[in-house]
């Protein structure tokens, strides 16, 4: 790689551009030849338009750091220096945003910083369970071991999320390609057809007037229909924002049919799984619940934690919370039983461990059954829409044959 240094020679200040594996061998190399150097950076961030545009709006997907973390584990455990695993997994990576949050990990920890410390530095890529699970594995100095319980779990969470993600495909694609061919009859077909019944004098029934009017609409108010499409698409987008808006989105899922029953169940692994995590690196129970409370994204689960973390500092047990009044509507009864027999026998984290993998079978084989029965009803749902159409636009014609 190529960068541009700014360094102090014998009293004057200079800038140059030289080669090096990465920044900090470059910084390395300039010291031994007795120049004090100020700043390193890559060429690229200088001056390249392109390579700074790449970096600002490339992202950084859940596989990549899936890779980052558990390498990091593996060579750690191999015996490898923190600084110098960094600096092979900066190797390794081709992902230029993700190059500059290494960059920025390994100089923070070059300076003196802590992993954990560098690592919280990037909210918004690293969540809090993974910065607390390193902050634990350095506390007690098994840094590789909460390295490798952070890889299997960010593993878990992307697999059971490519899974609901897969099943959710093939019906999202079937109505955007429905939406689209229903807005293209009704621009292209059915004004052609209103003006065919017009010269005819046909008597319209009321689903043909609906459809004649939604296509005018369409037609003669297109730039209403543009804007007010893209008003949808941002109440829809700033709505989810709305503390009322999420929670009324989270009781309905809560109570749909089909879906409800795998939202708790997704949610009771994601629970498991967080809390056996964080006390299996050492984590304190309240800090965990905690860290809990701010992975789940349903407020109702929310406030199921955020009891039990005001309830456990005063002695109550997690089975109590979790099957106590409120939390029963959301988490099966198994879970308060799971945890009453981690808490009798002094092993939460490993029953945890187990509650949560027994969620993950469940929710595999319900998301792979709800694949099963989705299309037969998406069939149906696109026979009821095409069948409405048809009728409606058929319908005039038989009343004006029957006239004639």
């Amino acid at each position: 790689m190529k960068f541009v240094y700014t360094a102090v020679r014998d009293g004057v200040k200079e800038t140059g551009t030289a080669e090096a594996s990465d920044k900090f061998a470059l910084a390395k190399d300039l010291k031994n030849k007795g120049v004090t150097v100020l700043s390193v950076e890559p060429e690229a961030s200088k001056g390249h338009f392109f390579a700074k545009l790449s970096s600002k709006f490339s992202t950084i997907s859940f596989k990549e750091k899936i890779f980052f973390i558990g390498n990091l584990s593996e060579m750690l455990s191999a015996g490898l220096s923190l600084t110098r695993a960094l600096k092979v997994s900066l190797k390794q990576t081709k992902n230029t945003k993700m190059k500059n949050v290494i960059i920025a990990v390994t100089d923070s920890v070059d300076k003196g910083g802590s992993f954990a410390e560098a690592l919280a530095r990037f909210p918004k890529i690293f969540p809090p369970t993974t910065i607390a699970m390193v902050e634990a594995g350095e506390k007690s100095g098994r840094v590789p071991e909460a390295l490798q319980i952070v890889s299997n779990q960010m593993l878990k969470t992307y697999n059971l999320r490519k899974k609901i993600r897969g099943a959710l495909t093939y019906p999202a694609i079937v109505i955007l390609a429905m939406i689209g061919i229903a807005v293209m009859m009704l621009v292209y077909i059915v004004p052609t057809l209103a003006a065919t019944f017009k010269e005819l004098g046909a008597e319209l029934p009321l689903s043909t007037r609906f459809i004649i009017g939604f296509s005018d609409f369409l037609t003669g108010h297109y730039l209403y229909a543009i804007l007010l499409f893209a008003v949808l698409c941002l109440c829809f987008y700033y709505g989810r924002k709305v503390a009322f808006v999420r929670r009324l989105w989270a009781w309905f899922l809560i109570h749909a049919p089909l879906f409800g029953h795998i939202i708790k169940e997704t949610n009771s692994a994601v629970t498991a799984r967080t809390l056996s995590s964080l006390l299996a690196s050492g984590v304190d129970i309240v800090a965990a619940l905690s860290i809990t409370e701010r992975v789940l994204q349903n407020p109702y689960y929310k406030e199921v934690i955020q009891k039990a973390i005001i309830a456990v500092p005063k002695g109550d047990t997690l089975s109590v919370v979790f099957g106590g009044k409120g939390a029963e509507k959301l988490y099966p009864p198994f879970v308060g039983e799971m945890m009453s027999v981690g808490e009798e026998t002094g092993k939460l984290p490993e029953m945890l461990g187990k509650l949560a993998q027994f969620y993950e079978n469940e929710v595999e084989a319900v998301v792979k059954d709800l694949s099963t029965i989705i299309e037969p009803l998406i069939m149906l749902f696109v026979g009821a829409g095409v069948g409405f159409f048809a009728l409606a636009m058929i319908q005039p014609i038989y009343s004006v044959g029957n006239n004639l």
